[in-house]
């Protein structure tokens, strides 16, 4: 089992990008790194996805993680490989897929929502887990299930988080999170997509204590 360790950030945020266009890219994906997102996931159910994870890849500083959501098969892992990701986030807890990215170097976030599927992809060797729909478990739910699984794991809260309710959620000890609708949606412009991500990061930064 090879668990790849998440990368030292100061905002653990991911950018949730489903729907983006190749030709949007450079502009979404430099406003969100300008504002401080390090990292960015491009879903795979987005127009032509490996495409803008190759252009997002190429353009973001050594400092950016830069991968594909919606990841389900192992061809997609080689895939997102082949477009320089070295993010791999998944709905659901795949061993196969999993083990396939750790394999290839990549930060790996399944999504979860039991303990059960929890511990499968921590077995699996997850860098972390991503808790989907956040909103439903809560910060006490995630938090309960976090009790039995191993300390290294990162764990993301993804699903009805935003800057309304980080609070809640940094209370109970979680700080990453996969931020999607709230962030950008099929057909923003760069620029609202850009002051989406300060009014997002002024809101993390106020809840973590962290300097702006």
């Amino acid at each position: 089992m090879t668990r790849i360790p998440f990368p030292t950030m100061q905002r653990p945020l991911v950018a949730i990008l489903r729907g983006l266009k190749p030709e949007e890219t450079q502009a979404v994906v430099g406003g969100l790194i300008e504002t401080g997102f390090t990292a960015i996931e491009i879903p795979l159910n987005s127009p032509d996805p490996f495409r803008s994870i190759e252009i997002a890849a190429k353009m973001a500083p050594d400092n950016c993680l830069i991968g594909a959501g919606t990841v389900l098969t192992v061809e997609n892992v080689a895939s997102l490989e082949a477009a320089g990701g070295r993010l791999m986030v998944s709905p659901n807890v795949e061993p196969a897929v999993i083990e396939a990215a750790a394999a290839k170097g990549m930060v790996t976030l399944p999504g979860c929502f039991t303990a059960t599927e929890a511990l499968a992809a921590a077995r699996a060797g997850a860098t972390g887990l991503k808790f989907f729909p956040a909103n439903a478990l809560g910060a006490a739910g995630i938090n309960a299930i976090r009790a039995v699984l191993p300390k290294d794991l990162v764990i993301a809260a993804v699903g009805g988080v935003s800057e309304v309710n980080f609070e809640e959620y940094v209370k109970g000890g979680i700080t990453a999170f996969g931020l999607g609708s709230s962030l950008y949606k099929p057909g923003m412009s760069a620029a609202d997509v850009t002051e989406r991500a300060r009014i997002t990061i002024a809101a993390y930064d106020r809840a973590t204590g962290a300097a702006a």
